[in-house]
């Protein structure tokens, strides 16, 4: 039997700019998400898996996460609970300009679940980051969230670009699970499967199960 895998629960930027700021998680809704989080730092903490929360800084006169601000602050479903390791980072990748790296490895840690927010965008930076350093990644994606997009290069729901960041995630950076089946598989002490990207693409030609 293969060995449990070692997790730590990674919480990116669960701040209030993302539910009462000016960039307002749509996608899953946002309370939905808010109490995943919370459900997986608990189940973390009720098995033993390190929790690490992650807050972003902007400059003090930045239109979102204002270093000080109320919007920067880390909403209350993570300040109230505890956390083994606490980052503040700059970039959108949690390993930038940070101890995440080194932190991670001290603790012999192979398998780093994501939750939080923007599943685009320090999320996906995030994940990239970790698979490509090694490590296991998981990603809660009913623990997580994207707002919409509209710029010169189009515009996107909030919905498609969760789904779509997902989708890719599991195509090999990253086993995508609910919070529900997380829990389950911590507590069977068993790793979650990710997809590869051949399968994913050729289920879209001919029938193959997901």
């Amino acid at each position: 039997m293969s060995e449990s895998p070692r997790r730590a629960l990674l919480v990116i930027d669960v701040q209030n700019e993302y539910v009462t700021g000016n960039l307002l998680i749509e996608h899953p809704p946002v309370q939905s998400s808010l109490d995943n989080i919370g459900r997986a730092m608990d189940a973390a903490r009720a098995a033993g898996i390190p929790v690490i929360v992650v807050q972003h800084d902007a400059p003090e006169d930045s239109p979102l996460f204002a270093k000080g601000s109320e919007a920067w602050e880390l909403h209350p479903v993570v300040a109230r609970r505890t956390a083994d390791h606490r980052i503040n980072k700059h970039m959108a990748s949690a390993f930038a300009g940070t101890d995440l790296a080194q932190w991670l490895a001290d603790q012999a840690i192979d398998t780093l679940t994501v939750v939080g927010y923007m599943t685009h965008n320090c999320d996906a930076s995030t994940i990239l980051q970790a698979s490509h350093e090694g490590l296991n990644v998981e990603f809660l994606a009913d623990a997580s969230g994207s707002p919409s997009y509209e710029n010169a290069a189009g515009r996107a729901s909030a919905e498609e670009i969760h789904r779509v960041f997902s989708t890719v995630f599991h195509s090999g950076f990253a086993a995508v699970a609910t919070t529900e089946g997380w829990i389950a598989a911590v507590n069977d002490g068993r790793a979650l499967e990710r997809d590869n990207i051949y399968l994913s693409n050729q289920r879209t030609k001919r029938a193959l199960p997901a």
